[in-house]
């Protein structure tokens, strides 16, 4: 379903899973790094880390306004591997947890890197043209990483969760993203990954949505009509506008 967008004034970016990995969910970019470093321990066991994980830097301010991405990284892959020790699902020592926790990180990182290859010029291209507002779940250091990787500058706002106080699933979240726009929602196209956590808000604001489909957590109600156009890659996203 590939309908060319019209009349369209702003566009609100997700970041997490949208910009930075290009339709991977979080979780399966990391575990394809712990299969890439040979880490010791089953993908269940894995998921189960990771929800541990993202819990906690949701409950408490391990990441500080002035981490950039590899920090962040950092923080979250020996949270993980903290806790897999602590179950005794991954027999290691500090120092070889650190260690893997070092590679998996450095490998993600780099992989991002990679993939702003491909996106930061679609973001650039749409700055050109429209007005852009990032609208991202994340933990207070959002700027830092855009900055750290070349993006601040082509949004005119930014509406981070940790500090507005409201998450996505939460439509007030995508409100005050075109509250910072300035049009009508149905001038504004959102664009993520998550089809539960920006997808189905976003329309219940009343803008026009494109779904980002890729590999996602799983678990999720797909209704592929909801979305005004489903793209696989970022790159499709600016011949469609």
């Amino acid at each position: 379903m590939m309908n060319t967008l019209e009349n369209i004034k702003g566009v609100i970016f997700d970041y997490g899973g949208t910009i930075d990995t290009n339709s991977r969910h979080w979780a399966e970019v990391l575990w394809s790094k712990y299969a890439e470093h040979r880490v010791p321990v089953d993908k269940e066991s894995f998921r189960e880390a990771y929800v541990f994980g993202e819990r906690a830097l949701a409950k408490y301010p391990f990441v500080q306004p002035t981490h950039n991405f590899h920090d962040v990284l950092m923080i979250k892959t020996k949270l993980q591997m903290e806790y897999l020790a602590e179950q005794r699902k991954l027999p290691m020592d500090e120092k070889a947890l650190q260690r893997y926790a070092s590679l998996v990180a450095d490998s993600c990182y780099e992989y991002v890197q990679h993939v702003l290859e491909v996106t930061r010029p679609v973001v650039a291209k749409l700055a050109e043209r429209y007005r852009l507002v990032l609208v991202s779940n994340f933990y207070g250091n959002i700027q830092t990483i855009l900055a750290d990787f070349g993006l601040l500058d082509y949004f005119s706002d930014i509406v981070e969760s940790s500090v507005v106080g409201v998450r996505k699933p939460d439509p007030a979240i995508y409100r005050m993203g075109v509250e910072a726009m300035g049009y009508k929602p149905d001038e504004v196209l959102v664009v993520g990954d998550s089809f539960s956590k920006d997808m189905v808000p976003a329309k219940t604001v009343g803008c026009r949505v494109a779904w980002l489909k890729g590999e996602g957590w799983g678990g999720e109600t797909i209704d592929e009509s909801l979305p005004d156009v489903i793209i696989t890659d970022l790159a499709q996203l600016p011949a469609l506008l």
